[in-house]
């Protein structure tokens, strides 16, 4: 038997492995037997598990944890579902995948499961992109960030990778004094007259800037972002409540109407 290298206190109990051999045999019977799991293919449900990842994240937003639960099932569900599709054409199989993760997870925690010694968060980070870029998996930082992440949370990722190598500002306040320069720099242009072709490239830089100090200050600006959008569907909500109340359509409400019952909206949510 292999040497575990790994706590035994977190040794995986007979009844999950249990489990989870059965769920797994399962899903191979459904792929064998159902008519629908059996003519699916990585390219066709790809999307379901970006579906998923963003029903995932939805709950853990929303503190629900029994949907939690099973949103992460869905979620495993699709890993094993991709790995019994690749083991039929003898591409890889589920022990493939969980291997070269536990593999991964091995190496790239040294100061875990080796003698490497670090003082922070900052220094595992470090060492975890510095790593990769070592074992040749990738030969720039920035790759593994999705071009298909919405645009704000791709330039929070290509943030962190770069500063995980070390290009970053020292601290908060430099970050901050870059946000001012764009901001400079854009209001400028915007008073020019300038295309808005032009104007929309200095506002990326104005956001991209706004976000690096955002993560500098530990921040995360998509969620800080999508707690803004919910706040703003639900007063708006509230204007729509409040308006119909008296008897105002929507559409017909004045820009003053409508301003009113935002800030009774807004008064009653602080106090």
């Amino acid at each position: 038997m292999t040497e575990k290298i790994f706590d035994p206190v977190f040794t995986e109990t007979g009844a999950s492995l249990e489990a989870f051999a059965d769920f797994v045999a399962i899903v191979r019977q459904l792929r064998r037997d159902c008519p629908w799991d059996k003519v699916q293919t990585h390219e066709s449900v790809k999307h379901l598990l970006i579906e998923e990842a963003y029903e995932t994240v939805e709950t853990i937003d929303q503190e629900d944890w029994p949907n939690l639960k099973k949103e992460l099932g869905d979620i495993l569900l699709h890993v094993v579902f991709h790995s019994v599709i690749a083991a039929e054409s003898d591409s890889f199989t589920l022990k493939d995948v969980i291997e070269a993760e536990t593999e991964k997870l091995v190496r790239r925690h040294p100061h875990v499961f080796g003698d490497t010694k670090v003082a922070n968060v900052a220094e595992v980070l470090t060492n975890w992109e510095t790593i990769k870029i070592r074992e040749g998996e990738k030969k720039s930082a920035m790759e593994g960030v999705p071009r298909h992440l919405p645009a704000l949370l791709r330039a929070y990722r290509m943030q962190e990778k770069a500063a995980g190598v070390g290009f970053d500002f020292p601290s908060p306040p430099d970050a901050w004094t870059k946000v001012e320069e764009e901001m400079g720099e854009f209001r400028e242009l915007a008073s020019s007259g300038a295309s808005l072709v032009e104007q929309e490239k200095e506002l990326g830089d104005v956001i991209f800037a706004l976000i690096n100090y955002a993560r500098k200050s530990g921040i995360n600006p998509e969620n800080a972002l999508g707690r803004t959008n919910d706040k703003f569907i639900r007063r708006f909500q509230g204007v729509e409540k409040g308006l119909e109340a008296d008897g105002i359509s929507l559409v017909d409400a004045t820009l003053e109407q409508m301003d009113a019952h935002w800030d009774a909206v807004k008064l009653t949510e602080k106090g």
